[in-house]
């Protein structure tokens, strides 16, 4: 990714704006200043901060490449045996987000996709209210009877999917009955591919492992699908970002839209900025484009 020019007030406002257009947190772009800027007499005279700024780790270009990588014959590699560890975890309590409307569990295998939704925006609003299922929180649960062979099966099915793609990959597969969770853990030297674009890949991944095992299970089974622990550091430029936004929020007292999200991007949101007494948040718009509002509290000025 190329350098790009951003301006503001201060070296700060040229920061955020950086941070702001290409959708990551402050920590993650490699700066020059070009120029600190003068406030001028009275206001006259006065000229803008300038810096140069790009994303440190440039990510894919866009999803439609990625998911044509996934599927273009690649260079053949030594095959080393895949590794699966097989884990039954205790129960963790899951953080209670108030921001979006949590949705009664249900003990039941989500819907095929229907026949003939072939549009790719169709996928999307598909993926999007999977990826809010999989996040509800699941209360009073008693240990789920899910037979262990899941596991393997499971394995095979993805062992087949990097066979395919010519990827090497070593696979680490949790099941906790109690929450009724599969946690899906993949490393590799390419991991970089299955995680595409702000990880809508690797979301449409989970999404298609979903569909296939609870194809096979009488209970529902939520995935949850990482590698290179992009979760955690997705989550972390998430609330970096939101940090970022309600700062300048405080500062210019106007409401800040954020690119559209899906819902658990979104929940993130929401979640980072529900104790801020200057700002809050609210979510706009319909499927796939519904995105977060940042606005300043009308009685509390920063």
């Amino acid at each position: 990714m190329d350098y790009r020019e951003f301006s503001g007030k201060t070296v700060d406002d040229a920061i955020i704006e950086a941070a702001t257009t290409l959708g990551i947190a402050s920590s993650e772009l490699d700066i020059e200043v070009l120029s600190k800027g003068t406030s001028g007499f009275l206001g006259l005279g006065a000229k803008p901060a300038v810096i140069k700024a790009k994303a440190k780790q440039e990510v894919s270009n866009d999803i439609n490449e990625t998911l044509s990588q996934l599927t273009k014959p690649g260079k053949k590699k030594s095959k080393k045996p895949v590794e699966k560890k097989e884990t039954e975890t205790k129960p963790a309590t899951k953080p209670e987000t108030k921001s979006e409307e949590k949705k009664e569990f249900k003990n039941e295998a989500p819907k095929a996709p229907k026949a003939g939704k072939s549009d790719f925006n169709d996928l999307n609003d598909e993926l999007d209210e999977f990826m809010a299922k999989g996040e509800e929180e699941v209360q009073n649960l008693e240990p789920a009877e899910i037979d262990d062979s899941i596991i393997d099966e499971t394995k095979a099915y993805l062992e087949k999917l990097f066979a395919a793609m010519e990827m090497e990959a070593t696979i680490d597969i949790s099941l906790d009955k109690m929450t009724r969770t599969m946690s899906i853990d993949v490393e590799g030297p390419e991991m970089g591919i299955i995680i595409g674009k702000r990880g809508q890949t690797l979301d449409s991944l989970q999404y298609l492992i979903s569909l296939y095992i609870n194809k096979k299970s009488d209970t529902y089974i939520r995935v949850k699908l990482d590698t290179e622990n992009y979760r955690e550091r997705r989550r972390e430029t998430l609330e970096n970002l939101a940090k970022n936004i309600a700062f300048k929020v405080k500062k210019s007292r106007r409401p800040f839209s954020l690119e559209p999200m899906n819902p658990y991007e979104r929940r993130i949101i929401h979640s980072t900025l529900q104790g801020d007494k200057y700002v809050q948040t609210k979510s706009e718009g319909e499927e796939p484009y519904r995105k977060v509002v940042i606005f300043p509290k009308k009685n509390n000025r920063y």
